[in-house]
């Protein structure tokens, strides 16, 4: 006979008390505890290649950008999830007492890997678009010279746009900020690309 063992639902409160002692990141999604893959030195090298550009651009502006340790708080869908780049406008709007729950990014920007595009494509982003202060999402593909871009127009309407080849610009419409896919791919060696 097999026996059903029933999923345990967790509080956004347990979730938060957990993650602060786990081993590896989570993500809490509706009352489910989901284990975070591991990234791998490319998916790492890209996101820190746009992190490292954005500041230099919008100097003396007033925005802030965070890397994969920050957590989102999206409450329509009850998920906390670790974007691998948020840029805010202004000041952090914070979930709770502490500082690093964060409701309010104007970006976000995802490095897709196998494992996660599906994901990062349909139904994350789909949470995403829930955030009233997201204006752009942009999903960089790990395995080539490859970015997607959404804008947001107006409620419910976004716009999206392609960029491929090493020479191809990166232009954002939330923020004055530009970027080429050689940047953001600089010192990548697809080769590697596994995981």
């Amino acid at each position: 006979m097999i026996v059903q063992t029933e999923k345990r639902r967790y509080t956004p409160e347990e979730y938060l008390e957990l993650e602060e002692t786990a081993e590896y990141k989570n993500e809490y999604r509706d009352g489910e505890i989901i284990p975070m893959p591991g990234v791998t030195t490319n998916h790492n090298k890209i996101a820190g290649n746009f992190y490292k550009k954005f500041p230099l651009t919008v100097q003396g502006q007033n925005y802030d950008i965070y890397m994969s340790d920050v957590k989102l708080w999206i409450p329509n869908y009850r998920l906390y999830t670790y974007p691998d780049v948020m840029v805010i406008k202004g000041e952090p709007i914070y979930e709770g007492t502490g500082t690093t729950d964060i409701t309010n990014p104007l970006l976000i920007v995802e490095v897709l890997s196998n494992s996660t595009k599906n994901y990062d494509k349909t139904d994350k982003f789909k949470y995403y678009r829930s955030i009233p202060y997201l204006q752009e999402y942009i999903m960089i593909d790990q395995y080539s010279f490859a970015v997607e871009q959404f804008a947001k127009q107006s409620a419910g309407e976004w716009i999206f746009k392609e960029y491929e080849g090493e020479n191809a610009v990166l232009k954002l419409h939330s923020v004055d900020f530009q970027i080429t896919l050689q940047d953001i791919y600089q010192r990548v060696n697809f080769e590697l690309s596994d995981d």
